[in-house]
């Protein structure tokens, strides 16, 4: 082979590997964006996950006052809710229904009215005969402090105060029952759930 035809070979390979330096980086954020796209935008992991729940007080419908550090020692389930959401009168049956399966097992069920005026949060409660504690959070500020942005949206709660599970969705009763005993136990999950969900206004 002749010197020139060397020199072509080298250039040839030069520029295929500068080619490849630019192309491989280009393609893998192609590929990160194109992911991206079949996602929600604010879908993103919960680092909640295995850490303390944010404490708060909520004024309940009833007249009373929780706070969730009175809850210490049980398992809790909290739900983020609005009147206006589809999502959420579908699960509200399968909630109630779940609460009465529980209610004498160490387990206290909270629902918080988000984004919602409180007479439609009291109709909604009348309309589906929900007996476990309720309250509304009228600022938005308990929503801000778990992060939520799709409801409803619920955190399991283990007795130690750690959040164990996250769900932005509606929830089955299956699903419900198997994430009280896994909080019961201490069980965190890896990931959190996703069910059929109005995004936040």
């Amino acid at each position: 082979m002749g010197r020139s035809a060397l020199t072509l070979a080298a250039a040839t390979r030069r520029r295929l590997r500068v080619a490849s330096a630019v192309l491989l980086p280009a393609l893998a954020v192609l590929a990160l964006l194109a992911y991206g796209f079949t996602r929600e935008p604010r879908y993103l992991e919960s680092p909640m996950l295995g850490r303390p729940a944010p404490a708060f007080t909520l004024a309940l419908f009833d007249g009373r006052t929780l706070r969730l550090e009175d809850l210490r020692g049980q398992v809790v389930f909290l739900n983020f809710w609005a009147s206006w959401c589809p999502p959420c009168r579908a699960e509200a049956p399968a909630l109630e229904m779940a609460w009465q399966r529980v209610k004498d097992q160490g387990v206290m069920f909270v629902g918080i009215s988000t984004q919602d005026e409180e007479d439609r949060a009291r109709g909604f409660l009348d309309e589906f005969g929900i007996t476990y504690s309720n309250g509304h959070d009228p600022g938005g500020r308990i929503a801000i402090d778990y992060g939520v942005w799709g409801l409803p949206e619920a955190f399991f709660i283990g007795p130690d105060g750690r959040i164990t599970y996250k769900h932005i969705g509606t929830l089955g009763p299956g699903l419900i029952r198997a994430k009280l005993e896994e909080a019961r136990r201490g069980v965190v999950s890896t990931a959190q759930g996703r069910g059929e969900y109005q995004s936040t206004r």
